[in-house]
């Protein structure tokens, strides 16, 4: 008999709870056969819609969910006890899980029956994505707290994504991929073990961990590294742990494939790039994604459109109905070309496990900025690959003449989320609270805090406090009381720098020099990352190549207010300052720094920014003053310091 198809999914949410769900229920009569959340960066941080870093960033990358009234908007009409649901959250997971609790228990739903998958990966968020919370120890409980209360209450609910999809994303090899995604997966393991020591109980929980990765361009490569990943956790879980029932020891998994390699120019090509992906996971059938959700061909453009998401759905259901690829039996057996590319990954990956290892583990080598080094190094070494031409990408460095596309041209080619958005949610918050019982709000907000205080396991007080109507920014709140908040190693000093200085970056270096020497001091750049878009590569790349050329570089990492950013600009007497903003929210919070800076009398320093940008808003970044736009399609990193270069000099002639 064939097999049956993986679950279909499309990464989905923005806006508002009632857009996102009909959105949701859109993609469900098309036949997508899960779902699959994206929640706005307040709600991944643990603040609500008038927190001062939410302002421009409501729904912009996701849904905003503050409070059980949202939960109830976002899956109406949904029964919750049919459906097998992902939600891509990590430092506040325990929240949204016991908010999708509480409403399935307002359905009527048994929470044993309930389906799906929270991501709850922290570990990847210090290296990658950016959205933690907490320092490592406590982020590591709150994990823990999920897996053993879901093992017993919600036993069919799988409680952990060991995420490496974001890893790829960062830059990594495939060999930092799996041994980073190990190593987290064994940080976790043993958290719970020696808390929950259990033989038969623990087999259960290792049984119920499940990973989310990424394929990218390299189809060989990324069919072996599956492979190679399903061989090393039956090792892990064989010989680490001890779990005899084969069953337990499955690797399972799910996939969205790469959007890193996503380009802006020419994007229609990358359609082929999420076909060519997609097959490296699911041709093997010792290795087949359980679950995978497709990226839309537009993404490096701007939000996709509906009509942008049932195409890569249509991708998946044409690969799983129209092909044979589930008939057969695993087609690499026996290959030797297969078997000799997956021993040469498992054995360099548990080379760099026994490195971890050595360190003490995954959180020792995140707090000590080792994983995070390697990763800005390792990316460093991909986007030169790409500039000097050695990596093709077609469109970009190679075949770059084109016919305008007419899918990407004329208004409406991507989805738009209105500025207004953020008020209205703010408007619903006041409501929502003013409609509570108070009283109830705070006595359940006390009893999370002392559950959390007494090392008592967090998710039936959280679950309780979602049915009080606490909201998401009250609950991020008292844990952040009790847990502190944490600032991950930024990577970029640790980044190794390029060994041989010639051509194109030497004559930077030397119009640099040349350029200090005309402003009196050495050039200076502030790189800033303000809201709360943790996506921070392009902001070390920016700073690592601007190091490299011989500026001085200012770099604080993610998650600064605007008032921040310009406080630094202006102590640290910058020359330049440069923006970093993938989420979106660039008209806002651009046009709050320029405000800012003109109060400060800093009206001569440039701005600089770079982001997803549509060009409609490119054009109204420059009217508002901005120097320079750069977008995905500036892959050349040494010409864009160039230019700042120049930008600089205009700048202080000016000001002469």
């Amino acid at each position: 008999m064939a097999d049956k198809p993986w679950l279909f999914r499309t990464y989905a949410g923005h806006s508002t709870p009632e857009a996102s769900n009909r959105l949701y229920k859109s993609n469900l009569s098309r036949g997508q056969t899960g779902l699959s959340v994206a929640f706005d960066l307040p709600t991944q941080t643990g603040y609500d819609p008038d927190h001062v870093l939410s302002r421009g960033e409501v729904g912009k990358v996701g849904v905003p969910v503050s409070h059980l009234g949202d939960m109830r908007a976002l899956f109406d009409g949904i029964p919750l006890a049919k459906m097998n649901t992902s939600m891509t959250i990590n430092a506040t997971a325990a929240w949204l899980l016991s908010l999708y609790a509480a409403l399935a228990e307002e359905q009527g739903a048994d929470r044993s029956q309930l389906t799906g998958t929270t991501q709850n990966d922290i570990i990847k968020e210090y290296l990658s994505r950016g959205t933690y919370v907490f320092p490592p120890a406590p982020s590591l409980r709150l994990i823990r707290d999920v897996i053993t209360f879901t093992t017993k209450e919600m036993p069919k609910w799988n409680p952990m994504n060991v995420c490496s999809y974001h890893l790829q994303e960062a830059g990594a090899t495939p060999v930092q991929e799996l041994a980073y995604a190990l190593a987290t997966a064994i940080a976790v393991l043993d958290e719970v073990k020696a808390t929950n020591p259990d033989e038969e109980t623990f087999a259960q929980t290792v049984g119920r961990i499940s990973f989310f990765v990424n394929a990218g361009m390299k189809f060989v490569t990324e069919i072996a590294k599956m492979r190679a990943f399903v061989d090393l956790w039956e090792e892990i879980t064989r010989d680490r742990y001890g779990v005899k029932d084969a069953k337990h020891r499955r690797f399972r998994y799910g996939v969205q494939v790469n959007s890193l390699g996503l380009t802006e120019p020419q994007p229609e090509n990358n359609v082929y790039r999420i076909l060519l992906q997609t097959l490296a996971v699911t041709l093997s059938k010792d290795a087949r994604a359980r679950a995978v959700q497709l990226p839309a061909w537009n993404e490096a453009l701007g939000l996709p459109r509906p009509w942008d998401q049932q195409w890569s759905l249509r991708a998946q259901q044409i690969l799983a109905y129209e092909t044979d690829v589930l008939e057969h039996e695993d087609i690499f057996e026996g290959s030797v070309v297969m078997a000799a590319k997956v021993e040469e990954l498992k054995a360099e990956a548990r080379s760099e496990l026994a490195r971890i290892d050595e360190m003490g583990g995954a959180i020792a080598a995140v707090q000590a900025g080792y994983m995070k080094g390697r990763l800005v190094e390792a990316n460093a070494k991909r986007l030169a690959g790409i500039e000097s031409g050695e990596q093709v990408v077609v469109g970009v460095n190679k075949f770059q003449s084109t016919e305008p596309s007419p899918l990407s041209t004329g208004e409406g080619s991507i989805q738009v989320v209105p500025e207004s958005v953020g008020a209205d949610a703010i408007e619903r918050l006041k409501a929502w609270r003013a409609g509570r019982d108070q009283k109830a709000v705070d006595k359940a907000l006390a009893d999370l805090a002392a559950a959390a205080k007494e090392d008592r396991n967090v998710m039936e007080p959280s679950i309780a406090a979602a049915k009080a109507g606490v909201t998401t920014g009250e609950w991020g709140q008292t844990l952040r009381e009790i847990f502190g908040e944490y600032r991950a190693p930024t990577g970029v000093g640790r980044a190794a720098r390029e060994p041989k200085a010639g051509g194109e970056i030497e004559a930077v270096r030397k119009a640099v020099d040349a350029a200090s020497v005309t402003l009196g001091r050495r050039l200076k750049l502030l790189v800033g990352k303000p809201g709360l878009d943790g996506h921070s590569n392009g902001a070390e790349q920016i700073a690592v190549r601007a190091r490299d050329c011989g500026f001085e570089v200012v770099y604080e990492g993610i998650r600064l207010t605007p008032a921040e950013i310009v406080n630094a600009a202006l102590e640290e007497g910058v020359h330049v300052v440069g923006l970093s903003i993938l989420s979106g929210s660039h008209l806002p919070l651009v046009r709050e720094v320029l405000e800012r800076m003109r109060r400060e009398g800093m009206d001569d320093v440039p701005v600089i920014v770079g982001g997803i940008i549509p060009p409609e808003d490119e054009r109204e970044l420059k009217a508002m003053g901005v120097a320079a736009v750069y977008t995905p399609k500036n892959f050349d990193l040494t010409a864009i310091m160039a230019d700042i270069v120049k930008i600089a000099e205009g700048a202080g002639e000016k000001a002469a």
